[in-house]
């Protein structure tokens, strides 16, 4: 495990990370690091605090208190730097469903900065990678929704990030769906993106190489997906889950 925060594979270093809305605490003490490359899963039930610390670490909240580190910037005092340097895609995939495919592709190119000159290269790039060269013309809110999966998750790294934040991206999809969605991510793991990734579901834990459990706004769980279900003797992330809920009452 890697401690030391001079070593460059740390891209997201969190240290007893607090946010408060009045005297309600949604996110207590959080401390971990994410590392270059990796597909670090931020597990819970709705309402454990998952989105209020991912938009944290977007540059999108201000904490409360603590340390907070995103691909080398101050989370307190470089909110708008990381917002730079990151992707991020939602639950409701981030398009523009009044927008063609064309159309939203460009639009994110422009949001990202990349320059007009290679703005239609990475148009006609993406098109073809995607296989949506015939769809090009259609708004996006005719699409299929694996295609607009898809989309969306290309448009939240089509300027190349470091990082990429998907806050719960695969919600409210069926798990076909969901499991080639997993395809685009381990892709981009591959080509040296660090992914972080919240969810839900716990079978989606299984495919990240490590996982945090929230449960009322604290971690309970950390490690990779296998340590885990060794340390609380279960065959899946699922009974992890359920013994650490139980243990927490």
């Amino acid at each position: 495990m890697i401690t030391d925060m001079e070593n460059e594979d740390i891209v997201i270093r969190v240290r007893d990370l607090v946010k408060k809305f009045g005297q309600f605490v949604a996110d207590d003490h959080l401390s971990f690091d994410v590392y270059k490359g990796e597909i670090f899963g931020f597990l819970g039930a709705n309402g454990a605090g998952k989105t209020t610390a991912i938009r944290m670490l977007c540059g999108l909240l201000e904490p409360t208190s603590g340390e907070l580190t995103v691909a080398g910037l101050d989370g307190f005092k470089q909110r708008e730097a990381i917002k730079r340097r990151i992707g991020y895609m939602s639950q409701k995939f981030s398009l523009y469903e009044d927008l063609t495919v064309n159309e939203n592709i460009r639009l994110f190119a422009g949001i990202y900065g990349i320059p007009t000159r290679i703005r239609k290269e990475k148009t006609e790039e993406l098109l073809e990678k995607l296989e949506l060269t015939s769809a090009r013309k259609k708004l996006v809110r005719d699409l299929p929704l694996g295609w607009k999966q898809k989309l969306a998750f290309s448009l939240a790294i089509i300027h190349d990030p470091s990082i990429v934040f998907l806050d719960e991206p695969s919600g409210g999809v069926d798990p076909v769906t969901r499991r080639r969605f997993w395809d685009l991510i381990y892709e981009a793991a591959h080509e040296g993106i660090t992914v972080f990734v919240t969810t839900h579901y716990m079978d989606e834990a299984e495919y990240c190489d490590r996982v945090a459990i929230m449960s009322a706004g604290k971690i309970v769980a950390l490690d990779t997906p296998e340590a885990l279900k060794k340390e609380w003797d279960a065959t899946s992330m699922d009974g992890v889950f359920l013994k650490l809920a139980r243990s927490n009452e």
